[in-house]
């Protein structure tokens, strides 16, 4: 073989990886997004953000309860779920809770529920 035919010499791996690939984001980073996901992983919280979003005022939660097969307190863990990812803010109004969008939920919340809207 002449040294114009020749191939090249492939570079050596590292660590086994046929190659580089993004570091791993923050530990932070990565809880916050799992939580994201770990909250709209339901039917129900899909819907109910649905409404949400779709909403020009909050949203009692015993609209969501008239809207949905299923009792006053699965609505409100599922509404709870949704409040601790930080995706829907709440405000009491005698014995009425009511729900809306959270305007300052991540950027990834937001990309999220636009899905849905």
């Amino acid at each position: 073989m002449s040294a114009a035919t020749k191939p090249a010499p492939t570079p050596p791996r590292v660590k086994g990886c046929c190659q580089p690939v993004a570091p791993p984001l923050p530990d932070a980073r990565a809880a916050e997004l799992a939580a994201l996901c770990k909250a709209l992983a339901d039917p129900t919280r899909i819907q109910m953000l649905h409404i949400l979003a779709g909403a020009s005022e909050p949203v009692c939660v015993c609209d969501f309860t008239a809207a949905f097969d299923l009792g006053q307190p699965t609505i409100s863990h599922h509404l709870a779920t949704l409040r601790e990812a930080g995706i829907v803010t709440s405000f009491r109004r005698g014995i009425w809770a009511f729900y809306g969008l959270n305007p300052s939920m991540s950027s990834a919340a937001r990309a999220a529920v636009s899905l849905v809207s």
